[in-house]
């Protein structure tokens, strides 16, 4: 496989993760503040970031070490919130040029969140390794540099103003939906079902044993069948559908 439009789609890729890294700023921020503050190193918490590049599962597996839990129940915890990951990988390798070789998927697959799935998957054409690199590159150095600055600067951060700062990558994941929601019904309704799922599982008595985590598992696995059964995908005609800037 090659790609004549390398350094076009990377540079591409690049401006579509910007919104996203400037996201993960405030969040990664506060994951260093709380991190440090809690006791864990400086240089523990920024490797923490820059291996894992996952907000729930981070946030949960640090109150677990800072909580003196286990292995066993650190890496099922974070299996069940990242499991989403696995789900959203699959559903890229639609996307994906078919040739694309293991060592591309596997670096694809390690760089995926919830925002730079989203972006990904709302692409028309499909998305090559060049864009999907440049796409990623900008969220794990915000990501990261936003982990290191929240470290160097814990203790001097108000506690009410380190917690609003969580809010900013919920905000951030509305801003990425709701465009492609108003351009495409199909999109809008998957958002409605997920959202119709999560509520019932949430507030009816029988499922309120359900955790937060495969709450929204759940929720997405259905949605997603859903929109996979009513608005299946078609494959493109006529020519090359890659992702190409002029």
């Amino acid at each position: 496989m090659k790609d004549n439009n390398y350094g076009k789609n990377y540079i591409y890729g690049i401006k579509k993760g910007i919104p996203i890294a400037l996201g993960y700023l405030s969040v990664s921020f506060t994951f260093g503040v709380k991190a440090v503050n809690g006791g864990i190193p400086a240089w523990a918490v920024v490797l923490i970031s820059l291996t894992n590049l996952t907000s729930a599962g981070q946030f949960a597996g640090t109150n677990l070490i800072l909580a003196g839990g286990g292995f066993i129940e650190m890496a099922v915890t974070t299996l069940v919130i990242n499991i989403r990951y696995m789900l959203m990988s699959l559903a890229l390798t639609q996307k994906i040029q078919k040739n694309t070789p293991l060592f591309h998927r596997m670096v694809m697959g390690f760089g995926i969140t919830d925002e730079i799935f989203a972006v990904a998957a709302s692409e028309i054409r499909t998305v090559t390794p060049a864009y999907f690199y440049g796409l990623m590159t900008l969220p794990v150095i915000g990501w990261t540099g936003g982990t290191l600055l929240g470290a160097v600067a814990s203790g001097l951060m108000p506690a009410r103003l380190s917690n609003a700062m969580e809010l900013g990558l919920y905000a951030m994941f509305l801003a990425i939906i709701i465009p492609p929601a108003k351009k495409s019904r199909a999109v809008c309704l998957v958002i409605i079902i997920a959202v119709i799922i999560s509520a019932c599982i949430y507030y009816l008595p029988p499922f309120q044993f359900i955790s937060g985590s495969v709450r929204v598992i759940i929720a997405a696995v259905l949605a997603a069948a859903a929109g996979a059964f009513f608005f299946p995908v078609r494959q493109m005609e006529g020519g090359d559908n890659d992702i190409s800037v002029d």
